[in-house]
């Protein structure tokens, strides 16, 4: 069976990496007894997937990873099992069973049906907010062009994010968006923060804010008519 786990990510743990990420989900399934699937061969690994590894020093409440398991009892069993072992800065969040295959065709994993994310930056000086920057919001999404330097294999490149910000407003005094996370238009949260910061005339130091990935959302739309679910909803429990 496969599990899509989701966990958050906080504190000091932000600065790991995510194969270092990956290395301690690798332990903890072992010290929690969970029967995780491996793959055969001559150097056997656990099957693990993540949905899209998160940039350093950023939080988050909604990360994914997908494992094959062998044998099982329940979801709130796998998760408080998994929780026991996460030290403070991991927090299992939910576990869910992935619907079974369709003869001849792959279940697609976290990483692949990944379709958009959506980011949370506040300030970390006291007393400062996005509060007065909501008007601001509607003229800032009413260009037609907004241009940000990204980079590519091949260097870096003027490219124009709008078609890729699907929103954007001021809440409880943070800037939150929701953009494309696809493989193919993937937006770093930092591109569309600069070129907010930018239209407003406001300057932060490098270090002044903290990002916050909210969630990871897949596209169970049609071309015509996006409708955008987080990918635990493509799980049940167990």
């Amino acid at each position: 069976m496969k599990v899509r786990i989701k966990f958050s990510k906080y504190g000091a743990l932000r600065f790991i990496g995510h194969l270092d990420v990956m290395r301690f989900f690798q332990k903890a399934l072992r010290r929690a007894g969970i029967d995780v699937a491996y793959t055969t061969g001559f150097s056997p690994h656990q099957i693990m997937t993540f949905a899209s590894p998160l940039g350093m020093g950023l939080c988050s409440l909604g990360e994914y990873m997908d494992i094959e398991v062998c044998s099982w009892q329940s979801s709130e069993d796998m998760k408080r099992r998994l929780q026991a072992v996460c030290p403070a800065g991991i927090d299992i969040l939910s576990v869910r069973a992935l619907p079974d295959p369709v003869p001849n065709r792959k279940v697609i994993s976290a990483m692949a049906s990944v379709a958009a994310a959506s980011y949370a930056v506040v300030w970390k000086e006291d007393g400062r907010s996005f509060d007065g920057c909501q008007e601001l919001t509607q003229g800032f999404l009413a260009q037609e062009e907004i241009g940000a330097l990204k980079e590519t294999k091949q260097g870096t490149t003027k490219v124009n994010i709008r078609p890729g910000i699907y929103e954007l407003r001021v809440e409880d005094g943070a800037l939150v968006f929701l953009v494309d996370a696809s493989s193919s238009g993937n937006i770093k949260p930092s591109l569309v923060t600069e070129a907010f910061l930018d239209f407003a005339g406001l300057s932060v130091p490098k270090d002044g804010l903290q990002y916050i990935r909210l969630e990871i959302y897949t596209d169970q739309g049609s071309p015509d008519q996006p409708r955008l679910v987080p990918l635990e909803e493509m799980g049940v429990l167990f």
